[in-house]
């Protein structure tokens, strides 16, 4: 600023020189301006204050002087006289035509820039070299605040044709001053160690505190101060005082002493706390909310939690910008404090409009059905928060933000401006793959949470691989009444070829239909019932004595035994068969049921929550009279526990509990059980990673023989048993997971909401209660592993840790883990690496 008014001056004092000659005054006759290149004649002529006709003075040529300066177009004007006509040389300040940095990398250029156009220097704008000197001197300053003493920026001007310049800006950033030492003097309550461990600076950091910075920052040092101003406050030391702060470099301006002076005081005593003000006639509700009691040590940051909490009480009735202020009245002798807290709570405030912004392709009206908070109501803080969170619970945005903005001349009403960012709220996929379990696959569907922005749900899927064959039609509308009842259908056809999928050999093909409705209980809670009907036919692979004499007439013996082999059933599979009067290799079953779902729900998000927590319990049992008769209960519980301010750690705790049984007994006097397709299996992301999908649980148990030599032989002679590596399931499962959250590395801030990383550990098991290993006696000539585990117990857990990568990307979530199993039995079969798409567990 001295270098620009000194140019100022001395151009004044020239024009002041260049008229001294001339008469002190005369009449314009004519204004002759010589110079220009960029600025038009035009424009600077309207910009001086002197027009032909005028009588002009030295006064009056001065401040047409300070004119034409102001309009930063010139660094020169001279004016001269020639008889009556006024000449006026310039000289344009050059044009930018470019900007460059060069060593910056402490400062992003995305930064450099901001900076420069607050100072209006941009390309194509002219030069104003009155500001590079103080530009420069900023730029140091803010690397003398980070403790980069020795920094040096220069600015580069590059004269160019036609009036141009390129300017560049050089940084020699140079080394970081370190903290040698932190002393703090004058403490006598607090140790000097309990006093630096609250301060992020450090003279001394251990590799594992990544919070403490032992480099010099004068910010943070500002910071340090008053953290200790508040430790101290936070304990009843009201008359605590930072007296001095000193702050000395070495020589080579690479290390910094800090001295802290401090006088520390007496502690201090809560004395009484009074409420003063317009209570609003809720005096006694807001005493009841103040934590703060007699006798108490005082603490500074319980009075601001206090007032926090009072000035939220009066939002919930309108009083949108209530004032709350403590006045602590210290009395030094006896060391007490008493507090009287004033109440202004304003004027009560009504919603005049609620606005969305952001909702490209979500309605309007299935946001303003979220809403809590209702235009021509009382503004209630409380109804505000609730919206925002029933918007954030959707699924279908990134963020949902609600602003209130006074309206313009009224002290009693606001417009409320809800802003959403919106996400992928389904997957569409098709494609053709090749899996070494799956063999080719094909498949395509659509599944949209937010269809064509209506808040409906719809899903069409059609897929095939070497072992299932699918067509799934879907539609669930949440809003069927203005209630918030919803009511949904969903058409199904399935092919499934279990053996193909490493389980027990069977086929099963289904076709069904489903109705559901629900509607919600409160805020948190909601009921949802269901009712089905399903058609399921069952295969298996058969061949009976008959057909082994069959087999021996039109071929060898060997061969016919080899095929025998292959047909056979596990145990847990005949045993169901027999129940069920099974003889041949099919049966067909009609199954009506009815279902029931509990949901409690305080999770801030829909998708990647990071606070609150989730329940769920769902009932199914079919019902009575059919030919079969069965139940299953399933739990979930989630918790989610952030453990920062921005939610960029969180813990978060997942388990799972399902079970299942048959009632009643079958046409054939057998007890009910649970069919072994409704089987529960773990293994896969979705359960237990680190396992592969349906591989955890009981194992499939087979008769061995005594092999047929000749054809009258019998094939079915039984004699012991064998264990196997393929799974049968069970009719109960408990997992479990635990997992912590954090930052994604190398993902900028704009995907930050999009991409989640977790560490895990998960566990899980699974069981029948119904399984008795008693019954197969083992052939010590084959593989026993199923002696070795007790099928009926819970307590064969299998657990895996690993880390997970998901992605919400415009196909759907995404989901990779890499896991290593870190318990587990033999014959459990593992997976390093999975990956998924759909929603994620």
């Amino acid at each position: 600023m001295a270098v620009k008014n000194a140019l100022v001056l001395s151009c004044l004092l020239g024009v002041s020189l260049a008229i001294q000659a001339a008469p002190s005054s005369f009449t314009v006759q004519d204004i002759q301006v010589e110079g220009l290149q960029r600025v038009t004649l035009g424009a600077a002529l309207l910009n001086l204050p002197i027009r032909v006709g005028d009588q002009v003075d030295p006064q009056s040529l001065a401040a047409a002087i300070k004119k034409l300066y102001a309009t930063g177009n010139f660094e020169d004007v001279q004016v001269y006289r020639d008889g009556n006509v006024l000449q006026v040389q310039v000289k344009e300040r050059p044009t930018i035509a470019s900007v460059e940095f060069s060593g910056n990398k402490d400062i992003k250029e995305e930064q450099l820039k901001q900076t420069l156009e607050s100072s209006n220097i941009r390309v194509g704008e002219p030069l104003d070299r009155t500001m590079l000197t103080s530009l420069e001197k900023g730029l140091e300053d803010f690397y003398y605040g980070v403790g980069k003493y020795s920094a040096k920026v220069k600015a580069i001007v590059t004269p160019l044709p036609r009036n141009r310049v390129d300017l560049k800006f050089t940084f020699a950033e140079g080394q970081a001053a370190k903290i040698q030492q932190i002393n703090i003097v004058g403490n006598h309550v607090f140790p000097e160690e309990k006093l630096l461990a609250q301060l992020s600076l450090r003279d001394d950091v251990p590799w594992w505190n990544f919070t403490a910075d032992q480099r010099y920052q004068k910010q943070k040092l500002s910071g340090d101060i008053e953290t200790l101003r508040s430790y101290y406050m936070d304990r009843g030391y009201v008359r605590f005082q930072q007296q001095s702060t000193q702050v000395s470099m070495t020589p080579d301006k690479k290390g910094v002493y800090i001295t802290l002076n401090i006088k520390e005081g007496d502690q201090y005593k809560v004395s009484g706390v009074q409420l003063k003000g317009n209570l609003i006639d809720r005096g006694g509700e807001m005493r009841g909310l103040i934590p703060i009691e007699k006798g108490t040590t005082y603490s500074a940051s319980q009075v601001t939690h206090t007032e926090e909490v009072l000035s939220k009480f009066l939002g919930r009735y309108g009083y949108a910008y209530p004032k709350v202020v403590t006045f602590p009245q210290i009395n030094d002798k006896t060391k007490e404090v008493d507090l009287i807290i004033n109440v202004e709570p304003g004027p009560r405030v009504y919603v005049r409009n609620i606005n969305f912004s952001g909702n490209v392709s979500t309605k309007d009206e299935v946001l303003r059905r979220e809403m809590r908070q209702m235009e021509g109501t009382s503004l209630s803080s409380d109804n505000v928060e609730q919206s925002k969170t029933r918007l954030n619970r959707l699924g279908y945005f990134e963020n949902a933000e609600v602003e209130t903005k006074r309206v313009p001349g009224s002290d009693d009403q606001v417009d409320l401006d809800v802003k959403v960012k919106e996400q992928p709220a389904g997957s569409i996929t098709a494609g053709v793959g090749y899996g070494t379990d799956s063999g080719l696959s094909l498949q395509g569907g659509i599944q949209q949470d937010n269809f064509l922005g209506t808040g409906n749900k719809a899903g069409i899927s059609v897929s095939t691989n070497d072992y299932s064959k699918s067509v799934d039609l879907s539609y669930t509308d949440p809003y069927f009444t203005v209630d918030g009842v919803s009511l949904g259908g969903r058409l199904y056809y399935t092919d499934y070829k279990a053996a193909d999928a490493d389980i027990v050999d069977y086929e099963n093909e289904t076709l069904g239909f489903r109705l559901s409705s629900g509607f919600p209980v409160n805020e948190d809670n909601r009921l949802d019932f269901s009712s089905g009907i399903e058609n399921t036919r069952l295969s298996r692979p058969s061949f009976r004595t008959s057909q082994f004499q069959d087999c021996v007439d039109d071929d060898s013996v060997s061969d016919c035994w080899d095929e025998f082999l292959d047909s056979r059933q596990s145990v847990q599979m005949d045993e169901f068969w027999d129940a069920y009067s099974g003889d041949g290799s099919s049966m067909d079953f009609w199954t009506v049921d009815v279902t029931a779902g509990w949901t409690r729900s305080t999770l801030n998000k829909g998708m990647f929550p990071t606070d609150g927590n989730r329940q769920r319990f769902n009932a199914k049992v079919t019902v009575p009279g059919m030919e079969l008769q069965y139940y299953k209960l399933s739990f979930d519980d989630t918790h989610y526990l952030p453990l920062d301010a921005d939610h960029s750690w969180v813990i978060v705790g997942k388990a799972r509990v399902s079970y299942g049984d048959g009632y009643g007994t079958t046409s054939s006097g057998e007890k009910q059980v649970l069919p072994f397709f409704e089987h529960y299996y773990a293994g896969g992301s979705d359960t237990l990673r680190g396992f592969k999908s349906n591989s955890v649980g009981p194992k499939a148990i087979y008769a061995t023989y005594n092999e047929c030599t000749t054809a009258t032989c019998d094939p079915t002679k039984t004699g012991k048993y064998e264990g196997s590596s393929t799974a049968v399931g069970g009719n109960a499962l408990a997992v479990a997971s635990f997992e912590l959250v954090f930052p994604t590395p190398f993902v900028s801030e704009t995907y930050k909401s999009q991409i989640r990383t977790t560490a895990f550990v998960d566990a899980g098991t699974v069981w029948d209660t119904h399984f008795d290993n008693g019954s197969y006696e083992c052939d010590t000539s084959e593989n026993c592993d199923y002696t070795s585990q007790d099928y009926s117990s819970p307590n064969n857990i299998r657990m895996s840790a690993g880390v997970s990568l998901q992605w919400l990307s415009p196909m759907g979530p995404l989901v990779f883990s890499l896991a290593q199993p870190i318990k587990k039995y033999d014959g459990d079969r593992t997976e390093f690496f999975s990956f998924n798409i759909g929603r994620t567990f």
